[in-house]
């Protein structure tokens, strides 16, 4: 099953898909068809391994998934991680950005 056919599914049964966790085997199946923006703050170097502040967003068919983790966790933090399901492609966007900076 695609994550879009999933997140319809679940809106159709009146479920709140805007900060839904996706099945452990659909969120690994499928990649997203377009990632439409990625930014990362990595001033340790380019080679650092561990985790830095992100945000992404991703287009699943008619759907956007916008993820990260805040700036405000800090440097090599696995705290504050995030994400938010939406037709809205703006909507991902300005919310990608803005817990970015």
């Amino acid at each position: 099953m695609k994550i879009s056919d999933w997140l319809d599914q679940q809106e159709a049964a009146k479920v709140d898909v805007s900060q839904i966790e996706l099945p452990r085997d659909l969120a690994f199946e499928q990649d997203p068809d377009e990632t439409i923006y990625f930014q990362e703050i990595k001033p340790c170097s380019m080679v650092c391994k561990k985790n830095h502040p992100f945000a992404t967003v991703e287009r699943f068919d008619h759907w956007y998934r916008a993820r990260g983790q805040d700036k405000k966790a800090g440097i090599h933090s696995s705290k504050m991680r995030w994400q938010l399901f939406t037709r809205n492609k703006d909507l991902a966007l300005k919310t990608a950005k803005a817990r970015i900076e």
